[in-house]
Protein backbone atom coordinates (compact mmCIF):
# COMPACT_ATOMS: atom_id res chain seq x y z
CA UNK A 1 0.00 0.00 0.00
CA UNK A 2 1.28 3.24 -0.60
CA UNK A 3 0.48 7.05 0.05
CA UNK A 4 0.22 10.01 -2.99
CA UNK A 5 -0.65 13.33 -3.34
CA UNK A 6 -2.60 14.07 -6.65
CA UNK A 7 -2.93 17.17 -8.55
CA UNK A 8 -6.06 18.21 -10.25
CA UNK A 9 -7.19 17.57 -12.70
CA UNK A 10 -6.00 13.88 -12.22
CA UNK A 11 -4.99 11.63 -15.18
CA UNK A 12 -6.62 8.37 -15.57
CA UNK A 13 -3.19 6.72 -15.53
CA UNK A 14 -2.94 7.98 -11.72
CA UNK A 15 -5.82 6.59 -11.02
CA UNK A 16 -4.76 3.07 -12.48
CA UNK A 17 -1.83 3.08 -10.50
CA UNK A 18 -3.88 3.52 -7.36
CA UNK A 19 -4.93 -0.18 -5.29
CA UNK A 20 -7.86 -0.52 -3.11
CA UNK A 21 -6.21 0.54 0.30
CA UNK A 22 -3.67 2.96 -0.81
CA UNK A 23 -3.43 6.51 0.61
CA UNK A 24 -4.12 9.66 -1.20
CA UNK A 25 -4.66 13.59 -0.44
CA UNK A 26 -5.75 15.60 -3.27
CA UNK A 27 -4.90 19.24 -4.52
CA UNK A 28 -6.17 21.59 -6.19
CA UNK A 29 -10.05 21.87 -7.48
CA UNK A 30 -12.52 19.98 -5.90
CA UNK A 31 -16.46 19.97 -6.41
CA UNK A 32 -19.14 18.96 -4.00
CA UNK A 33 -22.58 17.95 -4.92
CA UNK A 34 -25.30 15.62 -3.35
CA UNK A 35 -28.72 14.39 -4.22
CA UNK A 36 -30.23 17.26 -6.17
CA UNK A 37 -26.82 18.44 -7.63
CA UNK A 38 -26.24 15.02 -9.08
CA UNK A 39 -29.51 15.33 -10.87
CA UNK A 40 -29.06 18.69 -11.82
CA UNK A 41 -26.08 17.74 -13.60
CA UNK A 42 -27.42 15.04 -15.41
CA UNK A 43 -30.09 17.12 -16.87
CA UNK A 44 -27.65 20.25 -17.88
CA UNK A 45 -25.59 17.12 -20.02
CA UNK A 46 -29.17 16.00 -21.72
CA UNK A 47 -30.02 19.86 -22.58
CA UNK A 48 -26.67 20.16 -23.60
CA UNK A 49 -26.12 23.01 -21.52
CA UNK A 50 -22.81 23.44 -20.14
CA UNK A 51 -21.33 22.84 -16.33
CA UNK A 52 -19.71 25.91 -14.19
CA UNK A 53 -16.28 24.47 -14.93
CA UNK A 54 -15.26 21.12 -16.47
CA UNK A 55 -15.32 18.24 -14.32
CA UNK A 56 -12.86 15.97 -16.62
CA UNK A 57 -10.39 15.14 -14.04
CA UNK A 58 -11.34 15.99 -11.00
CA UNK A 59 -13.01 14.78 -7.29
CA UNK A 60 -16.41 14.79 -6.19
CA UNK A 61 -16.75 15.16 -2.72
CA UNK A 62 -20.06 14.10 -1.42
CA UNK A 63 -20.82 16.67 1.07
CA UNK A 64 -23.29 19.30 2.56
CA UNK A 65 -20.78 21.91 3.57
CA UNK A 66 -21.63 23.55 6.47
CA UNK A 67 -20.62 26.90 5.69
CA UNK A 68 -20.85 31.37 6.90
CA UNK A 69 -20.67 34.12 4.93
CA UNK A 70 -18.98 37.27 5.99
CA UNK A 71 -17.17 38.99 2.94
CA UNK A 72 -16.66 35.99 1.44
CA UNK A 73 -17.61 32.21 1.69
CA UNK A 74 -15.71 30.22 3.59
CA UNK A 75 -16.50 26.50 4.60
CA UNK A 76 -16.61 25.52 8.74
CA UNK A 77 -16.85 21.96 8.40
CA UNK A 78 -16.98 19.38 5.59
CA UNK A 79 -17.54 15.81 6.44
CA UNK A 80 -18.14 13.41 4.02
CA UNK A 81 -22.10 12.40 3.56
CA UNK A 82 -23.16 9.26 2.57
CA UNK A 83 -22.25 8.28 -0.98
CA UNK A 84 -24.96 5.10 -1.52
CA UNK A 85 -27.62 7.86 -1.47
CA UNK A 86 -25.89 9.19 -5.27
CA UNK A 87 -25.27 5.17 -6.74
CA UNK A 88 -28.40 5.85 -8.87
CA UNK A 89 -26.53 8.54 -10.56
CA UNK A 90 -22.67 8.38 -10.26
CA UNK A 91 -22.12 5.81 -13.05
CA UNK A 92 -23.62 8.23 -15.69
CA UNK A 93 -21.77 10.91 -13.54
CA UNK A 94 -18.26 9.22 -14.28
CA UNK A 95 -19.29 8.23 -18.23
CA UNK A 96 -20.26 11.64 -18.97
CA UNK A 97 -18.12 13.87 -17.46
CA UNK A 98 -14.95 12.32 -16.84
CA UNK A 99 -14.46 12.43 -13.14
CA UNK A 100 -11.62 10.49 -11.60
CA UNK A 101 -12.32 10.38 -7.79
CA UNK A 102 -15.63 10.20 -5.83
CA UNK A 103 -14.99 10.74 -2.08
CA UNK A 104 -17.79 9.73 0.50
CA UNK A 105 -18.05 7.53 3.15
CA UNK A 106 -20.10 4.57 3.55
CA UNK A 107 -18.99 2.60 0.02
CA UNK A 108 -20.52 2.30 -3.30
CA UNK A 109 -22.58 -0.31 -4.85
CA UNK A 110 -22.27 -2.64 -8.26
CA UNK A 111 -23.26 0.39 -11.12
CA UNK A 112 -20.63 2.54 -9.59
CA UNK A 113 -17.90 -0.03 -9.47
CA UNK A 114 -18.63 -1.10 -13.00
CA UNK A 115 -18.58 2.75 -14.45
CA UNK A 116 -15.12 3.03 -12.34
CA UNK A 117 -13.29 -0.04 -14.09
CA UNK A 118 -14.65 0.49 -17.69
CA UNK A 119 -14.49 4.58 -17.11
CA UNK A 120 -11.30 4.68 -14.82
CA UNK A 121 -12.12 6.16 -11.60
CA UNK A 122 -11.99 5.29 -8.12
CA UNK A 123 -14.08 5.87 -5.20
CA UNK A 124 -11.68 6.85 -1.77
CA UNK A 125 -13.57 7.10 1.90
CA UNK A 126 -13.07 10.50 3.90
CA UNK A 127 -12.95 9.74 7.86
CA UNK A 128 -16.54 10.53 9.51
CA UNK A 129 -16.54 12.77 11.96
CA UNK A 130 -13.55 14.47 10.98
CA UNK A 131 -15.46 17.18 9.16
CA UNK A 132 -13.12 20.54 11.05
CA UNK A 133 -10.14 18.51 9.54
CA UNK A 134 -10.98 18.27 6.55
CA UNK A 135 -12.44 22.11 6.47
CA UNK A 136 -8.83 22.93 7.11
CA UNK A 137 -7.57 21.81 3.32
CA UNK A 138 -10.46 23.77 1.65
CA UNK A 139 -8.34 27.01 1.09
CA UNK A 140 -10.84 29.62 -0.34
CA UNK A 141 -13.97 28.69 -1.80
CA UNK A 142 -13.53 29.34 -5.70
CA UNK A 143 -17.21 29.73 -6.88
CA UNK A 144 -20.72 28.64 -5.78
CA UNK A 145 -23.76 27.66 -8.24
CA UNK A 146 -27.67 26.41 -7.83
CA UNK A 147 -27.52 27.78 -3.82
CA UNK A 148 -31.34 27.57 -5.09
CA UNK A 149 -31.38 23.77 -4.33
CA UNK A 150 -29.86 25.04 -0.38
CA UNK A 151 -26.33 25.47 0.97
CA UNK A 152 -25.50 21.35 1.37
CA UNK A 153 -26.90 20.93 -2.26
CA UNK A 154 -25.72 23.60 -3.63
CA UNK A 155 -22.49 23.03 -6.31
CA UNK A 156 -19.52 24.15 -4.34
CA UNK A 157 -15.87 24.44 -6.21
CA UNK A 158 -13.39 24.85 -3.67
CA UNK A 159 -9.84 24.64 -3.62
CA UNK A 160 -7.69 22.53 -1.49
CA UNK A 161 -4.28 21.66 -0.59
CA UNK A 162 -4.03 18.03 0.31
CA UNK A 163 -7.02 17.16 0.99
CA UNK A 164 -7.42 14.03 2.85
CA UNK A 165 -6.26 11.76 3.84
CA UNK A 166 -8.44 9.51 1.64
CA UNK A 167 -8.43 5.63 1.46
CA UNK A 168 -8.95 4.02 -1.83
CA UNK A 169 -11.77 1.85 -1.00
CA UNK A 170 -12.37 0.93 -4.71
CA UNK A 171 -9.87 1.09 -8.00
CA UNK A 172 -10.02 1.09 -11.17
CA UNK A 173 -10.01 -2.88 -11.44
CA UNK A 174 -13.08 -2.89 -9.59
CA UNK A 175 -12.10 -4.67 -6.32
CA UNK A 176 -14.37 -2.80 -3.34
CA UNK A 177 -12.86 -3.03 0.07
CA UNK A 178 -16.36 -2.80 1.17
CA UNK A 179 -17.48 -6.20 -0.44
CA UNK A 180 -14.11 -7.99 0.81
CA UNK A 181 -14.83 -6.86 4.12
CA UNK A 182 -18.49 -7.98 3.83
CA UNK A 183 -17.24 -11.11 2.44
CA UNK A 184 -14.75 -12.05 5.08
CA UNK A 185 -17.19 -11.38 7.97
CA UNK A 186 -19.72 -13.79 6.44
CA UNK A 187 -16.74 -16.19 6.24
CA UNK A 188 -15.87 -15.80 9.94
CA UNK A 189 -18.62 -15.85 11.32
CA UNK A 190 -20.09 -19.07 9.00
CA UNK A 191 -17.02 -20.58 11.07
CA UNK A 192 -17.92 -19.31 14.35
CA UNK A 193 -21.81 -20.62 14.03
CA UNK A 194 -20.46 -23.87 12.87
CA UNK A 195 -18.42 -24.24 15.79
CA UNK A 196 -20.25 -23.23 17.93
CA UNK A 197 -22.81 -25.71 16.63
CA UNK A 198 -25.56 -23.30 15.43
Amino acid sequence: MVTLNLQTPISIDEVQKLNVGDTIHISGTIVTIRDEGHKRLLELHEKGEKVSIPLEGLAIYHCGPVVKKNEKWEIVAAGPTTSMRMESFADQIIEKFNVRVIIGKGGMGKRTTEAMKKYGAIYAVFVGGAAVLAAKSIKKVKNVKWLDLGIPEAFWILEVTNFGPLIVAIDTRGKNIFEDVEKTVSERKKKLYEKSGL
